[in-house]
């Protein structure tokens, strides 16, 4: 007669566990001893962020508890941001890092319609703040900037000192912040537009819409009439969206 198998007790435990959750007799208790179980375990470990831990298996085997239970514990502690999960990659300690977009991500899956409506929405804002907080030196460089557009003879070197004019517009902002956001945007607009051929390379005409429209910008941030600023940005750029996407102002 032969021997009975036998059953190391942690896949018995596993296998008890898992069985009795299945068919919804897991008790509250159970759940609660095993939450407390990992919580004590993660506090004497005290594992740096992001530290993997081990296997459900394994680590129900280390806690002596079933892998149903863990698994409710395990999400609960990922609820509370203790944890983090990455499907096929396991479980870590700490709070799921942002998943925030490499710049040359967000240029292969944006649109110039998103970057321009983009641009609406941040630039504005951008005048009026540098309107509250432009120094004279500030008001001097984009004055320089708009003399060197207006000596431009094409459009590259126009699209130079244009993209020099309101990047020193986020500059006299005085905010850091607000200044790395327009940096973001313009690298994936310059990326997205960069593209963009004209019919003719000799430069803007003397009569270019952004010429007036630019000074008008310069002269409400001269002024500190934030108000104006932020209005005359809107149009300024509502008449480039109409000019690139062929959109009229709304």
């Amino acid at each position: 007669m032969s021997e009975p198998k036998t059953v190391p007790i942690a896949t018995l435990v596993d296998e008890i566990g898992d069985g009795a959750e299945a068919i919804g007799v897991a008790t509250q208790s159970s759940y609660e001893a095993t939450l407390t179980q990992l919580r004590a375990w993660l506090t004497r470990k005290n594992l740096p962020q992001n530290t993997r831990l081990p296997t459900e298996r394994d680590l129900a085997e280390r806690l002596g508890v079933s892998r149903g239970s863990l698994r409710k514990a395990l999400a609960t502690l990922e609820d509370e941001g203790h944890l983090w999960r990455h499907v096929g990659k396991g479980t870590f300690v700490g709070a799921r890092a942002m998943d925030v977009l490499r710049l040359d991500e967000i240029d292969r899956n944006t649109s110039p319609q998103e970057v321009m409506r983009t641009r609406l929405l941040l630039e504005p804002v951008i005048a009026r703040e540098a309107a509250l907080n432009a120094t004279r030196s500030h008001v001097d460089a984009l004055r320089s900037c708009t003399s060197r557009m207006r000596a431009a003879t094409s459009w590259r070197q126009y699209e130079t000192a244009d993209n020099e004019l309101h990047r020193s517009i986020a500059e006299a902002t005085g905010n850091t912040l607000l200044l790395a956001l327009f940096d973001a945007m313009n690298a994936v607009r310059r990326a997205v537009v960069w593209g963009i051929t004209r019919a003719d390379d000799r430069g803007p005409p003397a009569s270019h819409h952004s010429f007036l429209e630019h000074d008008a910008i310069i002269d409400a941030i001269e002024k500190r009439d934030y108000a104006a600023a932020q209005q005359t940005m809107l149009e300024h750029l509502q008449a480039v969206e109409q000019n690139l996407l062929g959109k009229k102002p709304t």
